[in-house]
Protein backbone atom coordinates (compact mmCIF):
# COMPACT_ATOMS: atom_id res chain seq x y z
CA UNK A 1 0.00 0.00 0.00
CA UNK A 2 1.31 3.44 -0.90
CA UNK A 3 0.30 5.90 1.77
CA UNK A 4 1.51 9.35 1.65
CA UNK A 5 0.57 12.77 3.51
CA UNK A 6 1.81 15.87 1.77
CA UNK A 7 1.67 18.99 4.31
CA UNK A 8 2.00 23.05 4.06
CA UNK A 9 1.84 22.40 0.48
CA UNK A 10 -0.22 24.68 -2.83
CA UNK A 11 -1.97 22.14 -5.02
CA UNK A 12 -1.85 23.84 -8.99
CA UNK A 13 -5.46 22.53 -10.24
CA UNK A 14 -4.61 21.57 -13.73
CA UNK A 15 -8.47 23.03 -15.13
CA UNK A 16 -8.72 26.48 -13.47
CA UNK A 17 -4.59 27.12 -13.38
CA UNK A 18 -4.71 28.07 -10.15
CA UNK A 19 -3.37 27.12 -6.86
CA UNK A 20 -5.23 25.98 -3.82
CA UNK A 21 -4.25 25.26 -0.16
CA UNK A 22 -3.39 21.28 0.46
CA UNK A 23 -2.71 19.13 2.34
CA UNK A 24 -2.82 16.27 -0.07
CA UNK A 25 -3.86 13.10 1.51
CA UNK A 26 -2.67 9.27 -0.60
CA UNK A 27 -4.53 6.01 -0.17
CA UNK A 28 -2.76 3.06 -1.59
CA UNK A 29 -1.76 5.09 -4.39
CA UNK A 30 -4.92 7.11 -5.32
CA UNK A 31 -5.16 10.90 -4.06
CA UNK A 32 -7.74 10.61 -1.17
CA UNK A 33 -8.24 13.95 -0.49
CA UNK A 34 -7.12 17.73 -1.33
CA UNK A 35 -7.24 20.53 1.38
CA UNK A 36 -9.31 20.66 4.82
CA UNK A 37 -7.61 19.47 7.97
CA UNK A 38 -4.95 16.46 7.92
CA UNK A 39 -6.12 13.58 9.10
CA UNK A 40 -6.04 13.49 13.10
CA UNK A 41 -5.02 9.67 13.37
CA UNK A 42 -2.61 9.06 10.19
CA UNK A 43 0.46 7.36 10.87
CA UNK A 44 1.85 6.78 7.38
CA UNK A 45 4.80 8.78 5.67
CA UNK A 46 4.54 12.23 5.72
CA UNK A 47 6.03 14.83 3.28
CA UNK A 48 6.48 18.59 4.06
CA UNK A 49 5.83 20.50 1.75
CA UNK A 50 7.45 23.95 3.31
CA UNK A 51 5.50 26.08 0.97
CA UNK A 52 6.42 24.41 -2.31
CA UNK A 53 3.81 23.73 -5.23
CA UNK A 54 2.85 20.29 -5.86
CA UNK A 55 1.86 19.43 -9.70
CA UNK A 56 0.04 16.41 -10.96
CA UNK A 57 2.96 14.17 -12.53
CA UNK A 58 4.00 15.47 -15.98
CA UNK A 59 2.94 13.17 -19.46
CA UNK A 60 5.63 13.61 -22.72
CA UNK A 61 3.24 12.78 -25.39
CA UNK A 62 6.09 12.62 -27.79
CA UNK A 63 9.11 10.53 -26.26
CA UNK A 64 11.44 7.60 -27.45
CA UNK A 65 12.76 4.92 -25.38
CA UNK A 66 14.90 3.63 -27.94
CA UNK A 67 15.74 6.74 -29.62
CA UNK A 68 19.52 6.31 -28.05
CA UNK A 69 21.26 7.92 -31.50
CA UNK A 70 20.67 11.09 -33.63
CA UNK A 71 20.87 9.27 -37.05
CA UNK A 72 18.90 6.62 -38.37
CA UNK A 73 21.31 4.15 -38.99
CA UNK A 74 23.28 3.94 -35.57
CA UNK A 75 19.62 3.23 -34.10
CA UNK A 76 18.64 0.39 -36.86
CA UNK A 77 21.94 -0.91 -36.56
CA UNK A 78 22.49 -2.08 -32.53
CA UNK A 79 21.83 -5.03 -31.38
CA UNK A 80 18.26 -5.30 -29.22
CA UNK A 81 20.36 -5.90 -25.74
CA UNK A 82 21.97 -2.68 -26.34
CA UNK A 83 18.66 -0.33 -26.98
CA UNK A 84 16.88 -2.40 -24.14
CA UNK A 85 19.46 -1.00 -21.79
CA UNK A 86 20.12 2.79 -23.17
CA UNK A 87 15.89 2.95 -22.85
CA UNK A 88 15.85 1.58 -19.42
CA UNK A 89 18.53 4.58 -18.60
CA UNK A 90 16.67 6.67 -20.96
CA UNK A 91 13.51 5.93 -18.50
CA UNK A 92 14.82 6.37 -15.46
CA UNK A 93 16.12 9.88 -16.71
CA UNK A 94 12.78 11.31 -17.44
CA UNK A 95 11.17 10.00 -14.58
CA UNK A 96 13.71 11.40 -12.35
CA UNK A 97 12.84 14.97 -14.13
CA UNK A 98 9.10 14.58 -13.20
CA UNK A 99 7.35 12.63 -15.94
CA UNK A 100 5.38 10.25 -14.66
CA UNK A 101 3.83 8.91 -17.96
CA UNK A 102 5.37 8.86 -21.85
CA UNK A 103 3.82 8.25 -25.04
CA UNK A 104 6.36 6.75 -27.22
CA UNK A 105 5.26 6.97 -30.75
CA UNK A 106 7.28 5.15 -33.03
CA UNK A 107 9.34 2.77 -30.63
CA UNK A 108 8.15 0.23 -27.77
CA UNK A 109 7.18 -3.11 -27.61
CA UNK A 110 5.66 -5.76 -25.59
CA UNK A 111 9.06 -6.85 -24.04
CA UNK A 112 9.86 -3.54 -22.40
CA UNK A 113 6.21 -3.24 -21.32
CA UNK A 114 6.60 -6.47 -19.56
CA UNK A 115 9.69 -4.93 -17.56
CA UNK A 116 8.33 -1.91 -17.15
CA UNK A 117 4.96 -3.55 -15.37
CA UNK A 118 6.97 -5.87 -13.42
CA UNK A 119 8.77 -3.31 -11.91
CA UNK A 120 12.23 -4.71 -13.70
CA UNK A 121 13.26 -0.93 -14.00
CA UNK A 122 12.08 2.27 -12.50
CA UNK A 123 10.29 4.20 -15.54
CA UNK A 124 7.36 6.33 -15.99
CA UNK A 125 3.71 4.73 -16.95
CA UNK A 126 4.62 3.52 -20.54
CA UNK A 127 2.53 3.71 -23.31
CA UNK A 128 3.86 2.96 -26.79
CA UNK A 129 3.47 2.91 -30.64
CA UNK A 130 5.40 0.44 -31.58
CA UNK A 131 7.85 1.17 -35.08
CA UNK A 132 6.22 3.86 -36.85
CA UNK A 133 4.87 3.63 -40.18
CA UNK A 134 6.43 4.92 -43.41
CA UNK A 135 6.22 5.08 -46.76
CA UNK A 136 8.67 4.08 -49.28
CA UNK A 137 10.95 7.51 -49.06
CA UNK A 138 8.94 8.80 -46.71
CA UNK A 139 10.08 10.29 -43.00
CA UNK A 140 10.65 6.94 -41.62
CA UNK A 141 12.79 5.24 -44.74
CA UNK A 142 16.56 5.28 -43.31
CA UNK A 143 18.05 4.90 -46.78
CA UNK A 144 19.97 7.34 -48.54
CA UNK A 145 19.27 8.38 -52.32
CA UNK A 146 22.74 6.16 -53.19
CA UNK A 147 21.76 3.10 -51.43
CA UNK A 148 20.12 0.24 -53.17
CA UNK A 149 16.52 0.25 -54.02
CA UNK A 150 13.73 -1.95 -54.11
CA UNK A 151 11.98 -3.69 -50.67
CA UNK A 152 13.40 -2.82 -47.26
CA UNK A 153 11.48 -6.09 -45.56
CA UNK A 154 10.89 -6.12 -42.11
CA UNK A 155 11.15 -3.40 -39.39
CA UNK A 156 13.81 -1.66 -37.23
CA UNK A 157 13.07 -0.38 -33.68
CA UNK A 158 11.60 2.63 -34.58
CA UNK A 159 10.28 2.31 -37.95
CA UNK A 160 8.73 0.17 -40.88
CA UNK A 161 8.30 1.05 -44.75
CA UNK A 162 5.08 -0.76 -45.45
CA UNK A 163 3.22 0.30 -48.53
CA UNK A 164 -0.39 -0.42 -49.62
CA UNK A 165 -3.62 -0.56 -48.08
CA UNK A 166 -3.75 -4.71 -47.44
CA UNK A 167 -0.33 -4.35 -45.82
CA UNK A 168 -1.17 -1.43 -43.29
CA UNK A 169 -3.82 -3.20 -42.11
CA UNK A 170 -1.45 -6.18 -41.41
CA UNK A 171 0.62 -4.13 -39.71
CA UNK A 172 -1.76 -2.05 -37.51
CA UNK A 173 -3.78 -5.04 -36.16
CA UNK A 174 -0.44 -6.90 -35.29
CA UNK A 175 0.81 -3.68 -33.79
CA UNK A 176 -2.82 -4.04 -31.66
CA UNK A 177 -1.83 -7.82 -31.19
CA UNK A 178 1.03 -6.89 -29.54
CA UNK A 179 -0.23 -4.42 -27.10
CA UNK A 180 -0.08 -0.89 -28.81
CA UNK A 181 -1.80 1.90 -27.36
CA UNK A 182 -1.67 3.67 -30.41
CA UNK A 183 -0.51 3.84 -33.85
CA UNK A 184 2.47 6.51 -35.55
CA UNK A 185 2.43 6.88 -39.35
CA UNK A 186 4.77 9.64 -40.94
CA UNK A 187 2.41 11.93 -42.81
CA UNK A 188 5.27 14.16 -44.17
CA UNK A 189 8.80 14.53 -45.01
CA UNK A 190 10.83 15.39 -41.81
CA UNK A 191 14.03 17.23 -40.23
CA UNK A 192 16.01 13.52 -39.61
CA UNK A 193 14.99 11.40 -42.80
CA UNK A 194 17.92 11.49 -45.29
CA UNK A 195 15.76 11.65 -48.54
CA UNK A 196 12.17 13.67 -48.61
CA UNK A 197 11.25 17.30 -48.44
CA UNK A 198 9.24 18.39 -45.28
CA UNK A 199 6.46 19.83 -46.98
CA UNK A 200 4.81 17.36 -49.37
CA UNK A 201 2.25 14.86 -47.37
CA UNK A 202 3.38 11.12 -47.50
CA UNK A 203 0.41 8.13 -47.38
CA UNK A 204 -2.57 8.26 -49.78
CA UNK A 205 -5.98 8.87 -48.26
CA UNK A 206 -6.98 5.61 -49.03
CA UNK A 207 -3.50 4.19 -47.22
CA UNK A 208 -4.18 6.48 -44.47
CA UNK A 209 -8.29 5.90 -44.19
CA UNK A 210 -7.40 1.85 -43.82
CA UNK A 211 -4.87 3.05 -40.93
CA UNK A 212 -7.51 5.08 -39.27
CA UNK A 213 -10.36 2.62 -39.39
CA UNK A 214 -8.16 0.21 -38.18
CA UNK A 215 -7.40 2.10 -35.48
CA UNK A 216 -11.04 3.67 -35.14
CA UNK A 217 -12.48 0.16 -34.53
CA UNK A 218 -10.00 -0.93 -32.19
CA UNK A 219 -11.05 2.15 -29.92
CA UNK A 220 -7.62 3.40 -30.27
CA UNK A 221 -6.41 6.09 -32.34
CA UNK A 222 -3.81 7.51 -35.46
CA UNK A 223 -0.77 10.19 -34.67
CA UNK A 224 0.59 11.32 -37.70
CA UNK A 225 4.33 13.24 -37.82
CA UNK A 226 2.98 16.13 -40.03
CA UNK A 227 4.59 19.46 -40.32
CA UNK A 228 2.86 21.70 -43.43
CA UNK A 229 -0.37 22.96 -44.07
CA UNK A 230 -1.46 20.58 -46.97
CA UNK A 231 0.21 17.20 -44.99
CA UNK A 232 -2.07 18.46 -41.47
CA UNK A 233 -4.96 18.64 -43.97
CA UNK A 234 -4.53 15.37 -45.44
CA UNK A 235 -3.68 13.93 -41.85
CA UNK A 236 -7.14 15.13 -40.44
CA UNK A 237 -9.07 14.58 -43.19
CA UNK A 238 -8.76 11.48 -43.46
CA UNK A 239 -9.34 10.30 -39.79
CA UNK A 240 -5.53 11.38 -37.73
CA UNK A 241 -6.21 12.12 -33.87
CA UNK A 242 -2.86 14.09 -33.07
CA UNK A 243 -0.47 15.97 -35.09
CA UNK A 244 2.71 15.72 -34.06
CA UNK A 245 4.86 18.74 -34.92
CA UNK A 246 2.74 20.71 -36.87
CA UNK A 247 5.15 23.72 -36.94
CA UNK A 248 4.08 24.96 -40.38
CA UNK A 249 0.40 24.80 -40.03
CA UNK A 250 -1.54 28.12 -41.13
CA UNK A 251 -4.22 29.71 -39.70
CA UNK A 252 -7.11 27.31 -42.25
CA UNK A 253 -5.16 24.01 -40.98
CA UNK A 254 -5.96 25.39 -37.21
CA UNK A 255 -9.18 25.71 -38.32
CA UNK A 256 -9.66 22.51 -39.41
CA UNK A 257 -8.13 20.45 -36.25
CA UNK A 258 -10.66 22.63 -34.33
CA UNK A 259 -13.39 21.74 -36.03
CA UNK A 260 -12.43 17.51 -36.17
CA UNK A 261 -11.49 17.55 -32.62
CA UNK A 262 -7.89 17.09 -32.87
CA UNK A 263 -4.78 17.07 -30.96
CA UNK A 264 -1.62 19.11 -31.43
CA UNK A 265 1.43 17.88 -29.86
CA UNK A 266 4.39 20.44 -30.27
CA UNK A 267 7.64 19.59 -29.89
CA UNK A 268 9.96 22.65 -29.45
CA UNK A 269 12.31 21.21 -27.73
CA UNK A 270 14.23 18.86 -30.64
CA UNK A 271 14.24 22.12 -32.57
CA UNK A 272 15.68 24.55 -30.13
CA UNK A 273 18.14 21.41 -29.41
CA UNK A 274 18.91 20.65 -32.81
CA UNK A 275 19.81 24.26 -33.59
CA UNK A 276 22.06 24.98 -30.18
CA UNK A 277 23.55 21.15 -29.90
CA UNK A 278 22.92 19.47 -33.12
CA UNK A 279 26.47 19.84 -34.37
CA UNK A 280 28.18 18.69 -31.14
CA UNK A 281 25.86 15.44 -30.72
CA UNK A 282 26.10 14.05 -34.36
CA UNK A 283 23.20 15.42 -35.97
CA UNK A 284 23.85 14.58 -39.67
CA UNK A 285 24.54 18.66 -41.70
CA UNK A 286 21.14 17.72 -43.80
CA UNK A 287 18.99 17.31 -40.63
CA UNK A 288 20.27 20.51 -38.87
CA UNK A 289 19.44 22.77 -42.64
CA UNK A 290 16.12 21.43 -42.67
CA UNK A 291 15.92 22.01 -38.98
CA UNK A 292 16.00 25.52 -39.74
CA UNK A 293 12.75 25.70 -41.85
CA UNK A 294 10.81 24.77 -38.88
CA UNK A 295 12.64 26.10 -35.96
CA UNK A 296 10.91 29.52 -35.24
CA UNK A 297 7.76 28.08 -37.15
CA UNK A 298 6.93 26.19 -34.25
CA UNK A 299 6.04 29.01 -31.86
CA UNK A 300 3.70 30.66 -34.10
CA UNK A 301 2.11 26.94 -34.68
CA UNK A 302 1.59 26.98 -31.10
CA UNK A 303 -0.14 30.46 -31.05
CA UNK A 304 -2.58 29.68 -34.40
CA UNK A 305 -3.77 26.59 -32.64
CA UNK A 306 -4.86 28.22 -29.43
CA UNK A 307 -6.36 31.02 -31.21
CA UNK A 308 -8.56 28.50 -33.55
CA UNK A 309 -9.52 26.54 -30.21
CA UNK A 310 -7.21 23.00 -30.73
CA UNK A 311 -6.34 21.19 -27.66
CA UNK A 312 -2.68 21.74 -27.51
CA UNK A 313 -0.66 19.07 -25.83
CA UNK A 314 3.47 18.93 -24.99
CA UNK A 315 5.90 16.62 -26.38
CA UNK A 316 9.98 16.19 -26.83
CA UNK A 317 10.85 14.33 -29.50
CA UNK A 318 14.29 14.32 -27.95
CA UNK A 319 17.00 11.87 -29.84
CA UNK A 320 20.09 10.74 -28.09
CA UNK A 321 21.85 12.67 -25.94
CA UNK A 322 19.83 15.82 -26.63
CA UNK A 323 17.69 14.01 -24.22
CA UNK A 324 19.05 16.24 -21.59
CA UNK A 325 16.60 19.28 -23.14
CA UNK A 326 13.43 17.17 -21.68
CA UNK A 327 12.35 19.99 -19.48
CA UNK A 328 13.98 22.94 -21.48
CA UNK A 329 10.94 22.20 -23.31
CA UNK A 330 8.84 23.46 -20.76
CA UNK A 331 10.67 26.51 -20.94
CA UNK A 332 10.24 27.37 -24.77
CA UNK A 333 6.31 26.32 -24.78
CA UNK A 334 6.22 28.92 -21.14
CA UNK A 335 7.28 31.40 -23.49
CA UNK A 336 5.01 31.08 -25.78
CA UNK A 337 1.88 30.09 -23.50
CA UNK A 338 2.48 30.79 -19.90
CA UNK A 339 3.23 28.72 -17.33
CA UNK A 340 -0.74 27.74 -16.61
CA UNK A 341 -1.55 26.78 -19.98
CA UNK A 342 2.00 25.21 -20.77
CA UNK A 343 1.16 22.93 -17.16
CA UNK A 344 -2.32 22.30 -18.43
CA UNK A 345 -1.08 20.64 -21.69
CA UNK A 346 1.78 18.56 -20.08
CA UNK A 347 -0.97 17.29 -17.18
CA UNK A 348 -4.48 17.30 -18.20
CA UNK A 349 -4.62 17.52 -22.04
CA UNK A 350 -2.31 14.91 -22.39
CA UNK A 351 -4.35 12.83 -20.35
CA UNK A 352 -7.20 13.70 -22.37
CA UNK A 353 -5.35 12.55 -25.62
CA UNK A 354 -3.72 9.24 -24.14
CA UNK A 355 -7.42 8.44 -22.65
CA UNK A 356 -6.60 8.33 -19.04
CA UNK A 357 -8.95 10.98 -17.02
CA UNK A 358 -7.08 9.51 -13.78
CA UNK A 359 -4.07 11.15 -14.28
CA UNK A 360 -2.94 14.59 -15.14
CA UNK A 361 -4.77 15.70 -11.86
CA UNK A 362 -5.02 15.99 -8.34
CA UNK A 363 -8.62 15.00 -6.96
CA UNK A 364 -9.86 12.57 -5.31
CA UNK A 365 -9.79 9.21 -7.35
CA UNK A 366 -6.69 10.17 -9.51
CA UNK A 367 -3.58 8.08 -9.69
CA UNK A 368 -1.13 9.74 -7.30
CA UNK A 369 1.27 10.59 -9.85
CA UNK A 370 2.44 14.04 -8.26
CA UNK A 371 5.53 16.42 -8.69
CA UNK A 372 6.41 18.67 -5.33
CA UNK A 373 8.39 21.80 -6.39
CA UNK A 374 10.04 24.25 -3.82
CA UNK A 375 7.98 27.21 -4.48
CA UNK A 376 5.52 29.15 -6.09
CA UNK A 377 5.71 27.80 -9.77
CA UNK A 378 3.08 30.05 -11.13
CA UNK A 379 5.49 33.26 -10.15
CA UNK A 380 8.76 31.26 -10.15
CA UNK A 381 7.92 29.19 -13.61
CA UNK A 382 11.52 28.55 -13.69
CA UNK A 383 10.84 25.91 -10.97
CA UNK A 384 9.66 23.94 -13.71
CA UNK A 385 13.23 23.55 -15.20
CA UNK A 386 15.11 23.56 -12.33
CA UNK A 387 17.07 20.73 -10.70
CA UNK A 388 15.09 20.66 -7.15
CA UNK A 389 12.04 18.37 -7.22
CA UNK A 390 10.15 15.22 -5.12
CA UNK A 391 8.57 12.74 -7.75
CA UNK A 392 5.97 11.22 -6.79
CA UNK A 393 4.58 7.85 -8.88
CA UNK A 394 1.51 6.20 -7.45
CA UNK A 395 1.51 7.17 -4.14
CA UNK A 396 5.81 6.28 -3.71
CA UNK A 397 8.26 9.02 -3.37
CA UNK A 398 10.78 7.35 -6.57
CA UNK A 399 12.98 10.81 -6.98
CA UNK A 400 14.09 13.32 -4.20
CA UNK A 401 16.42 16.21 -5.80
Amino acid sequence: MNDLLITDVRVFDSTSGELRDGPVRVADGVVESVGGEPPAEYDGPVLDGARGTVIPGLIDAHFHAYGFATDAHTLQARPLSYVALAAARRLDRALRRGFTTVRDVAGGDPGLAAAIAEGLLPSPRYLYTGPGLSQTGGHGDPRAAEDPGGCLCGGGISVEVVDGVDALRVAVRDRFRRGAHAIKIMASGGVISPTDPIRPPQYSADEIRAVTDEASRRGSYVAAHSYSPEAIQHAVGNGVRSIEHGNLMDEPTADLMAERDAFLVPTLAAYDSIDRLGAEFGVPASARAKNIEVLDAGRTAVELARAAGVAIGFGTDLMGELETEQLVGLRLQVDVEGVARTLHSATRVNAALIGRSDLGVIEPGAVADLVLLPGDVLAEPALLWGESRVVVQGGAVVADG
